[in-house]
């Protein structure tokens, strides 16, 4: 099994973020992709269906030999991962909002969140709020149409630029000094982002936890791979191929899968 891919799945291309920061410390892992791009966003479809798509894409990922599943996905995450683990053996990882890095080191204490609905509205954010938000001031914003913007290619367009002007504008007045990325989706927000924030705000995303946490549960399992060979990386999409090339690395294979 050590020498078996590492699986992701997300509601379209914005896990490739954990992707490059997973790849970017296990370089010698196989790995394989599901870009669930036909159904983004998962945040509006209820925790029903989210649970239900989750198991469907864990199933694929497993008949094709995962040995760790990255839910890649803060929404499928929040909503689902719970499920995932009790009804299947292999190691999950998930993704959460960075509220507890942002809460301690927050010298306004006022940190921002941008999320979706449905990670904003989940059990396990509320939890984390709760846990690490008592003595700070939270501006939570869902990025409505974000989302879909990215998958439509439109990651730098006007339409774009006057929505995160309008997600923004509470944060700034709230004198936030971190802001935290829910969605896998929105670091390749970060350089529109910068622009538009006073540069004393810290942006903080998942990418470099989740890394390390993937290379500590595989280390545990022993199932760190033993091979130091170029390894395998397989992206699928149910969407646009075009775009799910230009986010994955240039060594890769992109195909398109019916899932």
């Amino acid at each position: 099994m050590s020498n078996s891919p590492i699986g992701f799945f997300d509601s379209g291309v914005g896990g490739t973020s954990i992707y490059k920061a997973v790849h970017q410390i296990l370089p010698f892992e196989s790995t394989i992709y599901l870009a669930d791009s036909e159904n983004a966003p998962y945040g509006p479809k209820g925790k029903h269906w989210i649970l239900e798509r989750s198991i469907k894409n864990t199933e694929l990922l497993l008949s094709k030999g995962c040995k760790l599943i990255i839910v890649a996905c803060n929404t499928a995450t929040t909503n689902a991962i719970k499920e995932l683990r009790e009804r299947y053996s292999v190691p999950f990882i998930g993704i959460e909002p960075a509220i507890k890095p942002a809460s301690l080191n927050s010298k306004t204490k006022s940190i921002g969140i941008l999320a979706t609905k449905g990670t904003l509205s989940s059990e396990l954010f509320q939890k984390s709020s709760l846990l690490y938000g008592n003595d700070v001031n939270i501006t939570e914003q869902v990025g409505e149409g974000i989302v879909d913007l990215i998958e439509s290619g439109k990651l730098n367009s006007p339409e774009m630029t006057t929505l995160l002007q309008a997600y923004m504008q509470p944060m700034l007045e709230a004198n936030i000094d971190y802001l935290v990325l829910g969605c896998t989706h929105y670091p390749y927000l970060i350089p529109q982002l910068l622009k538009l924030l006073p540069k004393e705000v810290k942006i903080i995303d998942s990418g470099e936890a989740v890394a390390k946490q993937t290379k500590l549960v595989l280390d545990q399992h022993n199932l760190l791979t033993k091979t130091k060979l170029k390894p395998s990386q397989l992206f699928y999409t149910n969407g646009s191929v075009r775009l799910l090339k230009e986010l994955a690395p240039n060594n890769s294979v992109v195909k398109a899968l019916d899932f």
